[in-house]
């Protein structure tokens, strides 16, 4: 019976006749009639959400034993798009049915970065309106009258590039409510096409449920596309009508078709309609568009040859991005490398509280390149802090570098992309300091594009960086397809095709000319441009861009015809007449905006402060300098609205969390300098000045092992022949805590059919003192717990920390010591940048001490604890030049060749000859086992012996 009575109730109340209430200015929603009927679009949602909540459980009569208390008698939502410019209206009518007084929340979710310009609603006969204010005297006027039972503001929302606008009211028994809000925003081209979202999300079944949405091009439109969100519930239900300039979406469910089921009251409404389209471009490049005293230029230019691109990727691997994250990047990232071309250029830099490199110099994208990328980053395992300073300053150098020596296309574009899900928590953490470190460093020529990743990253501070660097930034969350994301927003910034886009205006006097990109143009965008000019200096309405593309200097000339737009204008009443106002506006606002952010004086913030606070007056928009009042005729009722506020936390005073840093946040790499400060005890004794001791073990060039035994006063080499990327145990004393391993890299290119192999790494662990120390052919890393101290082999410094000193000498040699009593020298080897097999490399160089323990082993290890030898029938060899002999050691008798290797200590270019017994096949019989015992699978894993 309960059941019964409800279903009755719920009939009464939608079938009710409604009230009439002024529409405020939202005009009758009208069709074209001459435009061509379309077969029923399909179609999806996003960017404008109403929710009207009341404050009691009734969403559904067939969960409840009561009808709804509150009927949502209409909901209207009406976009006209100009030229790009959408002006949106979102109207709903509401009636208090219960015989209690209810709480209506009116919540909106609207795209960040649009303006809202008006707000209106009627409550009970009694009638609001909205006045622009600056924040003081907005607030100034609300504490004179606050309304009662009244709120209102604009929040943040978790959703994606989201803010809601929400109003509450109390409304009483019988009383009816309007609310009417206008917004504008400016459609950007990404991947080829503008997108159009809108939010829906009624909350409820609407007797009256209508969108409209009007594309006024003059350019033309060359397709129109409304795509299904819904699942097929509203298959037939949105109408397509285009014609060659204009067309119109309509989506006007009836109350049936809104149900999510035949018996539902549940509303299933609930989501984004999205109108996809792009104008046409066959005939010209650019359009120049004039009226009212405004010029806006569109540049789009199709079927250019893509410029080579330098880029470098900058992942973040700290342990937030542990699990689907983690997962769903390197999947994206994988893809992404698939899709470089052969002239591209990339490395890939993961970061967590370490800064590593894939490569620390950029290589060109082969298949080889791209394939051992790819292997590289499925095996990050994300852990520790996020050093986001670092990691940025790290890219910067690798392209710094690369143009320094002219290894860089001069005709190419260099990008860095960052993707990140957290503040930084290592390293600088003052947001200011990292933005000033990344300004001072980066070229005009690099461009910084941001991906923020979840709900703990600060997108305010990306949007800044980029923004100051001549990239954008996106923001996805935890819960969404981070793959498809990351995918989608590479894809809008890595097609390069113009390079030094410049506009010039010469015979249209123009004036506060604004644009919404810097000077490359990336395939499937646009630059937009936009200025005043004065029309009775008008010339001719002409523009002339230069720009270089892959091949060639381009010299496009656009010429506008102002009576023509006119004259189309004046025909079409959805057109906005004020649209070249308006998307200047908004273009010169948002450039202020970012520009305040990053005013370097005090004098400069205010200078634009002023500029914008009187433009957002003059157009009547909220900004985050203004303030909306909403208040009723009378004037003894008010309400206020602010913008979102602007983000503080990378001023002074802000608290941050993290490891203390030193004064200087700039890594000593960045900026090669003779006496540079690390923030450890600092040594003036210069070590291997002195003449090195004549007697050591060594690893030199591909790699060739050379063992000193003083007992026997010998020296015993053997080459290892391995691959690339594999990591030799050199020395492995457990019991000590000692450890050496090497890391190795292969040549450019076979020669004679054979890939030599060097050591581009090596890794020192000494385990008591918990002392890494991390030697490549870029950069010489101490790390101690979370404490790292980062140098470039472009220093001279020394290095203490506990027992373990490390001297560098700048591009030579870095010399570490235990103790005074156990050592370790490193020997850079730099070649030709441009030779075409040839890499850069490591020599190590380790005397012989009885410091070890005797379970000491390793390539070299083993060795500190001198086997027996017999050498004896030495005989002349094939070479001549080479003799034989048999050689006694370990139980086995091998055949060893006399030859010489090379010592580079005192004379690093030719090196210095050093006689000795060869032993052939890797040293097998004279290492124990195979050298394949000796790979480890990670830089700091002991030996595991069998």
């Amino acid at each position: 019976m309960n059941r019964l009575m409800c279903l009755l109730i719920c009939f009464f109340v939608f079938e009710t006749q409604g009230f009439e209430i002024p529409t405020n200015g939202l005009p009758e929603f009208a069709e074209y009639g001459d435009l061509v009927e379309l077969a029923p679009g399909k179609f999806q949602f996003v960017p404008e959400n109403r929710r009207y909540q009341v404050h009691s459980p009734m969403l559904s009569c067939m969960l409840q034993e009561e009808a709804d208390q509150v009927t949502l008698y209409s909901y209207k939502v009406q976009s006209t798009i100009t030229s790009r410019m959408a002006n949106t209206i979102i109207q709903t009518k509401l009636v208090n049915n219960s015989p209690q007084p209810q709480n209506v929340v009116f919540d909106v979710q609207i795209p960040k970065g649009a303006f809202i310009s008006n707000f209106s609603m009627t409550v009970d006969g009694t009638t609001f309106t909205s006045s622009i204010r600056e924040k003081t005297v907005g607030r100034a006027l609300y504490s004179q009258a606050r309304a009662k039972g009244k709120t209102t503001g604009l929040v943040r929302s978790r959703a994606l590039d989201m803010e809601n606008f929400q109003t509450e009211v109390n409304i009483l028994p019988g009383a009816k409510v309007q609310f009417e809000l206008h917004y504008q925003e400016v459609k950007w081209r990404k991947l080829g096409s503008y997108e159009h979202r809108l939010h829906l999300q009624p909350g409820r079944l609407a007797k009256h449920l209508e969108v409209d949405v009007w594309v006024i091009e003059p350019q033309g439109i060359r397709f129109l596309h409304v795509p299904d969100t819904f699942d097929g519930h509203f298959d037939g239900v949105p109408v397509i009508s285009k014609g060659q300039q204009k067309a119109h979406v309509s989506f006007k469910p009836s109350v049936a078709r809104q149900r999510k089921c035949s018996n539902c009251s549940e509303t299933a409404v609930d989501g984004e309609l999205v109108v996809m389209y792009d104008v046409n471009r066959e005939e010209k490049a650019g359009e120049l568009e004039v009226f009212n005293g405004y010029f806006v230029h569109f540049f789009a230019p199709e079927n250019l040859d893509p410029i080579p691109k330098n880029i470098l990727f900058v992942i973040d691997v700290s342990g937030s991005m542990w699990g689907i994250k983690m997962k769903q990047t390197v999947e994206a990232m994988k893809t992404i490398l698939d899709d470089l071309r052969a002239e591209d250029q990339f490395s890939v830099i993961d970061f967590n509280h370490n800064v590593r490199t894939w490569r620390n110099d950029l290589v060109s994208a082969t298949r080889t390149q791209v394939t051992d990328a790819k292997k590289y980053i499925e095996k990050i395992q994300p852990s520790g802090g996020t050093n986001i300073n670092e990691a940025l300053l790290r890219a910067i150098f690798i392209l710094n570098e690369a143009n320094n020596l002219g290894l860089l296309d001069p005709e190419s574009v260099s990008l860095i992309i960052l993707v990140s899900d957290g503040d930084p928590t290592v390293g600088e953490l003052k947001l200011s300091k990292i933005q000033k470190n990344v300004k001072q460093h980066i070229r005009d020529n690099i461009s910084l594009f941001s991906l923020g990743i979840g709900f703990d990253v600060d997108y305010d501070f990306l949007k800044r960086l980029s923004n100051e660097n001549r990239g954008i930034a996106q923001r996805i969350y935890g819960n969404q397809d981070t793959s498809s994301q990351l995918k989608k927003f590479y894809n809008q910034v890595s097609t390069p095709l113009l390079r030094n886009v410049q506009f010039n205006y010469p015979h249209m006097s123009v004036s506060d000319v604004t644009q919404n990109s810097f000077h490359n143009y990336f395939g499937g965008s646009e630059i937009v441009v936009a200025g005043k000019f004065n029309p009775d200096k008008l010339e001719q309405l002409q523009s002339i861009i230069t720009a270089t593309s892959a091949n060639t200097e381009l010299v496009l000339e656009t010429l506008a015809q102002m009576d023509d737009l006119e004259d189309f204008l004046s025909k079409d009443k959805h057109a906005d007449p004020n649209f070249t106002k308006k998307l200047w506006a908004y273009l010169t606002i948002n450039q202020l905006l970012a520009e305040r952010s990053l005013a370097p004086t005090a004098a400069s913030k205010r200078k634009i402060t002023k500029t914008i606070l009187q433009m957002s007056l003059d157009h009547h928009i909220l900004t985050p300098l203004t303030t909306m009042v909403i208040e009723n005729e009378a004037g003894d009722e008010r309400m206020l609205a602010d913008s979102p506020p602007q983000d503080h936390s990378c001023c002074s005073g802000a608290l941050y969390y993290g490891n203390k840093v030193a004064s200087n946040s700039v890594p000593s790499w960045v900026n090669p300098s003779p006496t540079p400060r690390i923030p450890m005890p600092v040594l003036g004794a210069q070590v291997l000045e002195a003449t090195p001791p004549p007697h050591v073990m060594r690893v030199e060039n591909d790699p060739h092992f050379i063992i000193y035994l003083p007992k026997n006063e010998k020296n015993i080499c053997f080459n290892i022949d391995s691959e690339p990327g594999k990591i030799l145990n050199l020395v492995s004393d457990p019991e000590s805590g000692i450890l050496v391993n090497g890391e190795l890299i292969g040549a450019k290119k076979p020669k004679n059919e054979k890939l030599r192999t060097y050591f581009g790494k090596l890794g020192f662990y000494f385990q008591r003192e918990d002392v890494k120390v991390e030697i490549s052919t870029e950069t010489i890393t101490l790390s101690q717990g979370s404490r790292t101290s980062v140098l470039s082999w472009s220093d001279t410094a020394h290095i203490i920390n506990h027992r373990v000193l490390v001297s560098v000498k700048k591009e030579q040699t870095v010399t570490i010591t235990l103790d005074k009593d156990m050592s370790f020298s490193v020997l850079l080897h730099r070649v030709w940048k441009k030779h075409p097999v040839n890499v850069d490399f490591l020599g190590i160089y380790v005397p012989p001490t009885n410091k070890f323990s005797p379970k000491a082993h390793g390539l070299i290890g083993q060795f500190m604890h001198e086997p027996k030898i017999r050498i004896f029938n030495e005989r002349p060899g094939k070479d001549p030049e080479k003799p034989e002999a048999s050689m006694e050691v370990k139980g086995h008798t091998l055949i060893v060749t006399r030859g010489l290797q090379k010592d580079y200590r005192t004379d690093r270019v030719f090196g210095t000859d050093v006689s000795c017994w060869f032993v052939h096949n890797s040293g097998k019989g004279f290492i124990d086992g195979h050298y394949k015992d000796y790979f480890v699978p990670q830089l700091y894993s002991f030996l595991k012996r069998s």
